[in-house]
């Protein structure tokens, strides 16, 4: 799917992550939110299949949870009015998860001390595990979800922020 227009109706308006999934988090993680939560609502491309063939054509109000090891995707009308929970395993995206925070945790040190080849170098690892992440969610939301990829790699940043244990 092509690059949204922030006037089109098939997109996410509002976004909230579940405060009890979160169980600690750090300045860097909690700026990795913020800038993909703002990224996310100035841009993305976001199309509930199913909701969208009920005439529920958006923009919406999503809320990420984790919930017994799932990822619950709850959808809601700008009004408030419930859509649909999508409810995503999670077990596939265990280890980039786990390589995601492992990557990110040596480019915030890297940051602070070291060169700027290697923090590019880091920063260019990230980038991959973060981009294959995104196509695996794209591709576990196949059939359920319309989004592009840009709506997809900061879906994955959040869905991590979901998964940070302290």
């Amino acid at each position: 799917m092509t690059r949204a227009d922030p006037s089109e109706k098939f997109r996410i308006a509002h976004i909230a992550l579940d405060e009890d999934t979160i169980l600690w988090r750090n300045a860097d993680i909690e700026q990795e939110r913020r800038v993909a939560i703002y990224d996310l609502i100035e841009e993305n491309v976001f199309k509930p299949v199913r909701a969208a063939g009920k005439g529920y054509d958006g923009p919406y109000k999503l809320r990420l949870a984790v919930v017994d090891g799932r990822l619950a995707m709850e959808i809601r009308t700008m009004d408030g009015e419930a859509v649909e929970t999508l409810i995503l395993g999670l077990a596939r995206f265990r280890r980039p998860i786990r390589e995601y925070f492992a990557i990110c945790d040596s480019y915030y040190q890297a940051i602070r001390k070291a060169t700027p080849a290697e923090i590019e170098t880091i920063d260019m690892a990230r980038r991959g595990i973060h981009n294959e992440a995104a196509e695996l969610l794209m591709e576990k939301l196949e059939g359920k979800i319309e989004t592009d990829f840009a709506t997809a790699r900061r879906l994955f940043t959040l869905i991590c922020v979901l998964h940070i244990k302290g």
